[in-house]
């Protein structure tokens, strides 16, 4: 959404302004709406414990838009690095997202450790993120006075402190995690995301193998509960199908919030590209086509 009305007096900023708070909701809620690319390629960015889950220096790219573009749609974009090292793992990661004429950034640090425990690559992982949070109107969209006080003010917030803790067991087969995002939130009462806002991540899943090498199936069921303020719980169940020795992956995920994902993507040693489709909720699914998302996955330095 876009202020596209020129707004000379009063009434016309007043209008914006009220405007703009209603976007604001919007942009809470859209980290409601996680990157299909968490629930199984890139689970670090759901889960701090899963930083240096796989050997190597793993670095991820995903963009997500409407199919059909219009103006104020929302777009997201998020970047992360994670590198194992003997226990200890650390990782980096940037969260962009822009509803109508909110923006809103995070960028947090990670530092994860992970306990063997066993055979069958048996672990227990903890995690810790932190980092800042900036909400900013970017002056150059606004079809209106841009100097406004109430823009300037809204813009001249501090960004502040935020930042994530988890923990999962795994093996090569089971995968049981569950965290805790927006940690400020969970400490400060006076917190900016008063409703709508995350309040926990738990999934379970479980890997069927079936087949060997080049014939080699790998089926893994999976079945997440995300905690929301102010909201039912989400429950997000689907599966992870990997044919031709995992080089080929398709993935489906429904979600209770009304609305599906479905993914398609290739895997090799250096590499892995998966694009997605998610239509929208049940209450919005009559004014838009749903969302796009391509993620680009990079192994370096693998052992």
């Amino acid at each position: 959404m876009h202020l596209t009305q020129k707004t000379g007096g009063k009434r016309s900023i007043a209008a914006a302004i009220f405007l703009l708070l209603a976007i604001s909701q919007t942009a809470v809620k859209a980290q409601l709406n996680p990157l299909a690319t968490q629930y199984f390629q890139n689970q670090y960015l759901f889960n701090p414990a899963m930083a240096g889950i796989d050997n190597g220096l793993n670095i991820n790219l995903s963009l997500r838009k409407q199919w059909s573009s219009i103006p104020g749609a929302p777009f997201t974009q998020a970047v992360s690095a994670d590198f194992l090292l003997s226990r200890a793992a650390f990782g980096v990661n940037v969260y962009a997202d822009q509803s109508g004429l909110l923006k809103s950034t995070r960028a947090v640090a990670t530092y994860a450790y992970h306990i063997p425990l066993g055979q069958n690559n048996q672990q227990l992982n903890f995690g810790v993120s932190a980092g800042v949070l900036s909400q900013r109107v970017p002056l150059d969209q606004v079809s209106g006075d841009a100097g406004d006080l109430s823009i300037a003010r809204y813009n001249d917030r501090q960004s502040y402190l935020d930042g994530d803790f988890g923990t999962s067991y795994t093996s090569n087969n089971l995968s049981l995690q569950f965290a805790l995002p927006n940690l400020r939130s969970v400490f400060n009462q006076y917190n900016y995301y008063t409703a709508d806002r995350s309040l926990y991540f738990s999934a379970v899943s479980y890997k069927f193998n079936f087949g060997e090498a080049i014939n080699n199936i790998t089926l893994e069921p999976k079945i997440a509960f995300r905690g929301v303020k102010g909201y039912t719980s989400i429950l997000d169940a689907g599966a992870n199908l990997m044919l031709a020795g995992n080089q080929l992956s398709l993935q489906g995920m429904y979600h209770s919030t009304k609305s599906a994902t479905f993914g398609f993507g290739l895997n090799k040693d250096a590499y892995s590209i998966l694009a997605f489709y998610t239509t929208e909720t049940a209450s919005i699914n009559s004014y838009t086509n749903g969302n796009f998302e391509i993620s680009l996955q990079l192994h370096v330095l693998k052992k």
